[in-house]
């Protein structure tokens, strides 16, 4: 009979308790970016460097299944499970998943559960344990402040990541890519671990469906100390929307990040009718810019996002009312960034040659927002690449619940076409639609290994302007995430030049 995995030791879990560190209001923001660019180890290097270190939530649970399939090599992830609250679920997915020394070459990765609105299923678990263990590790050893960069849209796992991550002691959840108005009274919820219902949109339904999760029957009754609730930080386009959260209190968060359409991954699309260039890219016009003065005049902290990454412009920012900025693509970049270095060596070389094209397509993502795509050879910005990927549906994250004739589908417009158009989607929105789960997870170097020897090809996302790399990697060198928060600092005011 084979022996249970072992567990490494732990190191004690984080302080609940806030710290002088998380009573600090950072004028760095770090993004968080893609499926696990923002890992711990991004956000623990600019957490330590006397900022906001963001972890990207979206995804945790099948990063955490491919991590220990893959080994898990250092035991990063084993030590973070061990710490978890409930030894028997973090037990479980170490049974299910890890692999030493790795799965072998050319075996698939063992699929992980998907999330289903019926709740309470082991997707839910392990959604749990991928965000405890990434926030765990990245406040490990240190006081500095956390954050996790959660998806609006992905509202099936928002209440079971969030929990997740305020186990671990998150200082910051940051939530963007829709209307986050259920956010702020969610992690208050969660923090005394009360049954929460997250409201859940169904396509071909006039209301929302009601999602129940509890974390105290996940926990089986083995309630942690007291938890300290997060800050809550809503990612908007223009005050418009930050006006319309901020004027009641169950909606109000604690700040604001304003994203214009110069960040990467996902952008809002143009207010208006929308209009293409001649290059297939939305147009944006004044009316897409956002009012600062406006901001500053609903009395919360927030910062700006999207082409932001200079030290003029961080002074602009701050000089504007700005608490500071988010950056993101710098970080991307950087050396403790998720993204498989050969990826981050050839975007930096193709910058510094003048080569390199990001498009913000407007139909990659299955979700119909803008999306940025940076050209490379052999990811799926080729259309070659593209159209030799067998379109498959296998981890949905972006899938839509929707209200069929017997009862529940849930469909994404990048999954098999037929089997959209089964479901009662038109075709027509399938065109040009990319996978970016699989997309996401293989530009991290945890690719999912298909029949026939293929390997799902990256989808690598960037913001537009990379023109920071000429101070940062003006020889196309390597540089960490301490060299962009030196770079910046002269523009809050933190350093004097030399």
């Amino acid at each position: 009979m084979p022996q249970p995995t072992p567990i490494p030791t732990a190191t004690p879990t984080p302080t609940a308790t806030p710290t002088p560190a998380a009573a600090r209001r950072p004028w760095l923001i770090q993004g968080g970016m893609g499926v696990g660019v923002s890992g711990w180890r991004l956000a623990r290097a600019v957490s330590t460097a006397g900022q906001l270190g963001v972890v990207s939530g979206t995804a945790l649970d099948v990063v955490l299944a491919r991590v220990l399939q893959t080994g898990d090599p250092g035991g990063h992830a084993r030590r973070a499970l061990a710490a978890f609250p409930l030894p028997e679920l973090a037990r479980g997915a170490l049974d299910c998943y890890f692999r030493e020394g790795g799965t072998a070459e050319g075996v698939p990765m063992r699929a992980t559960r998907r999330l289903r609105a019926a709740g309470g299923s082991q997707a839910e678990i392990l959604t749990v344990l991928g965000n405890f263990v990434e926030v765990w590790l990245a406040k490990e050893g240190h006081d500095g402040v956390v954050g996790v960069d959660y998806l609006e849209k992905i509202q099936l796992a928002t209440a079971p990541a969030m929990f997740g991550a305020i186990l671990a002691g998150v200082d910051h959840v940051l939530v963007g890519a829709g209307v986050p108005a259920q956010i702020p009274a969610l992690a208050s919820r969660l923090a005394r671990c009360e049954p929460c219902v997250t409201q859940v949109a169904v396509e071909g339904d006039d209301r929302p469906m009601d999602h129940l999760f509890d974390p105290r029957a996940l926990l089986a009754g083995h309630l942690p100390g007291p938890l300290r609730r997060p800050g809550v930080l809503a990612i908007v386009s223009l005050p418009v929307l930050a006006a319309y959260l901020a004027r009641d209190g169950a909606t109000r968060p604690d700040g604001f990040v304003i994203e214009t359409s110069g960040a990467g991954g996902h952008s809002a699309p143009p207010r208006g009718p929308v209009r293409l260039d001649a290059g297939g890219e939305p147009v944006y016009g004044p009316r897409d810019h956002p009012d600062l003065a406006k901001m500053a005049a609903l009395g919360l902290p927030f910062w700006l996002a999207g082409g932001q990454a200079d030290p003029e412009a961080v002074a602009a920012a701050r000089a504007a009312g700005a608490a500071g900025v988010q950056i993101g693509s710098a970080f991307a970049l950087c050396e403790e960034s998720g993204m498989a270095p050969h990826l981050r060596e050839e975007l930096r070389g193709r910058a510094g040659a003048g080569t390199l094209t990001v498009r913000n397509d407007p139909d990659a993502s299955p979700t119909s927002f803008p999306f940025k795509v940076a050209e490379l050879p052999g990811t799926v910005s080729e259309p070659e690449v593209a159209a030799a990927r067998r379109r498959v549906c296998d981890l949905g994250f972006l899938r839509t619940p929707v209200r069929g004739p017997r009862g529940l589908l849930y469909r994404c417009a990048a999954e098999p076409v037929r089997a959209y158009v089964r479901k009662g989607g038109d075709e027509a929105d399938t065109t040009g639609r990319r996978c970016l789960c699989n997309g996401l997870l293989a530009t991290i170097g945890l690719a999912q290994r298909r029949p026939g020897g293929r390997v799902e090809p990256p989808l690598v996302t960037i913001g537009k302007d990379l023109s920071f790399l000429s101070a940062l990697s003006p020889d196309g060198a390597p540089y960490t995430a301490a060299d962009v928060v030196r770079w910046l600092a002269p523009g809050a005011g933190a350093l004097r030049p030399a």
